[in-house]
């Protein structure tokens, strides 16, 4: 048997290389890094501080691979499990949503019953996303008996809906968050939290069409917020122990330098070494513009599939910062037992949506809208004792920022701690050590076009068969032995692993690799 080879051990990378070794494979993870992970990694960003570097909360992982590949036994521990979101407002008016449950001052009555109402639609419309997610997507334009299977089973999916949930799945999920809170809620802190739900690891705002099918998806395994034991890169860990145990071999700091074709046939790899690694099935984690420009190269590509590539739409938008406290935060009018729920800075629609603006002219956001945890609170190993991290994902910093990255980080970081410190004054005074990372930063350190977590936007027209384009949408390249696994492919970013998993069982069903 040959050898398989997998470039980049992310964790969808090394869920593949997981089924296939325990499918009999003989499996390579080639790495660039020195460690497992990509963005869902652990490192120390100040002497005894550590936190997740990309993601940092835990709610799409698929349940079927963290029981199939028996991660609770390499190690995967969760610090806490269902943490409730707190919406922060400056006055201290907060909201906490538990579930379908709301509660604070920020509360209102009238909101009750609209929230547990939009609670069961808002599932029942992510359990239909959720059943797509480890199914290879089917073809369109196909006799073959079982895309048009696929097909009819996706519409039976939805028509189980009922007809009146039907009806509202389609009047809704292609449009924005805006039109669909506006609808149901009175309370702004509390609009303003749901909606983050629909825009957060985006290049949409509020009122963008996607944004509800943005939300969705979010909430296409169940909702629930958890934080693993060590941060994410546990995570990642335990994944790459379940594929060493089943018998494959991972690389760290081996970066690939490009793919090798031998005609129309994938041949091999070449490292930037200089080694060259001969193989008839290769196995791309990285992000399909990576895969196809860099990597391979479009001279081995049909014209009208390159030029599809290069319109994959992949501008990261989300920055990344990390604090080392000295003691942990204190947010305006939120409970000490509050502070290590997730929470979230987005006080109303229209202040989401104005964060957003900035991004559409190349700025970065003036006040930026977060998610913050403090994991500290609930893992200790992640700071020295009596001390805290603070770690936020920050909308809107678009990759593409006109004046540069390496001009601007700066006073984007100052921004940033700017809002922090409307919600605890004493921000700045606790504050030990800084870590922003941008989207050019992401870039750079993962190797992640454009600085995307996802790969590419998730959107109707980039989901299912046409994610990452037409044509790559199994799985399979249009070149005889390149497979594809990353967040990039079906069913989209995130740390849930299916899109590892998905490609893994496309190339066992194939006989090939």
């Amino acid at each position: 048997m040959t050898e398989t080879l997998i470039i980049g051990a992310g964790h969808n990378g090394l869920v593949c290389a997981a089924y296939l070794a325990k499918a009999g494979h003989k499996v390579t993870v080639l790495e660039a890094a020195s460690h497992v992970g990509g963005a869902a990694a652990t490192h120390e960003f100040a002497p005894g501080f550590k936190v997740s570097t990309g993601a940092h909360l835990l709610y799409l992982l698929d349940e079927g691979i963290r029981k199939e590949l028996a991660l609770e036994s390499h190690g995967l521990k969760m610090a806490r499990t269902g943490l409730s979101t707190v919406s922060l407002e400056e006055g201290g008016n907060f909201v906490r949503i538990n579930g379908k449950t709301i509660d604070g001052p920020g509360a209102i009555a009238a909101d009750q019953a609209a929230m547990a109402e939009y609670h069961r639609l808002m599932h029942k419309f992510a359990g239909v996303i959720a059943r797509l997610h480890n199914r290879v997507p089917m073809r369109l334009g196909t006799t073959d008996t079982g895309d048009l299977k696929a097909l009819a089973g996706m519409g039976w999916l939805i028509r189980r809906l009922g007809k009146a949930d039907m009806r509202e799945f389609l009047r809704i999920a292609g449009i924005n968050v805006f039109d669909v809170l506006q609808e149901y809620f009175e309370s702004e802190v509390l609009k303003g939290a749901l909606s983050l739900d629909g825009v957060l690891g985006t290049f949409l705002g509020t009122r963008s069409n996607n944004s509800v099918f943005c939300a969705l998806h979010r909430l296409s395994n169940g909702g629930r917020y958890d934080l693993p034991a060590g941060g994410m890169g546990s995570v990642s860990e335990a994944i790459a122990a379940a594929a060493l145990k089943n018998g494959a071999e991972i690389r760290t700091s081996s970066p690939v330098r490009k793919i090798l074709v031998d005609f129309d046939k994938i041949s091999g790899v070449e490292l930037e070494s200089g080694e060259i690694i001969e193989s008839n099935c290769v196995i791309s984690n990285a992000d399909p513009k990576s895969t196809f420009n860099s990597l391979l190269g479009a001279q081995h590509l049909e014209a009208g599939f390159a030029n599809r590539v290069r319109n994959i739409r992949a501008n990261g938008c989300v920055a990344k910062l990390h604090l080392a406290l000295n003691e942990a935060p204190a947010f305006n009018g939120v409970p000490a037992e509050m502070t290590g729920e997730r929470l979230v800075i987005a006080p109303s629609l229209q202040y989401v949506e104005h964060a957003f603006n900035h991004a559409k002219y190349k700025e970065y956001s003036a006040e930026p809208v977060m998610e913050i945890t403090v994991p500290s609170l609930h893992d200790p190993s992640l700071a020295p004792a009596g001390k805290h991290v603070l770690s936020a994902v920050v909308q809107w910093a678009p990759h593409n920022l006109k004046e540069g990255w390496s001009e601007a980080k700066v006073a984007f970081a100052g921004r940033v701690m700017d809002v922090l410190a409307k919600h605890d004054p004493d921000i700045r005074a606790k504050t030990l050590y800084t870590e922003l990372l941008t989207p050019a930063d992401m870039e750079s350190n993962m190797r992640m076009t454009g600085g995307h977590w996802h790969h590419a936007e998730l959107a109707m027209d980039q989901f299912l068969m046409m994610r990452p384009v037409y044509g790559a949408g199994q799985y399979a390249a249009p070149l005889d032995g390149l497979w594809l696994c990353g967040a990039g492919s079906h069913p989209g970013g995130g740390v849930m692993g299916s899109a590892g998993r998905n490609a893994a069982m496309a190339i066992i069903d194939s006989g090939k690799g």
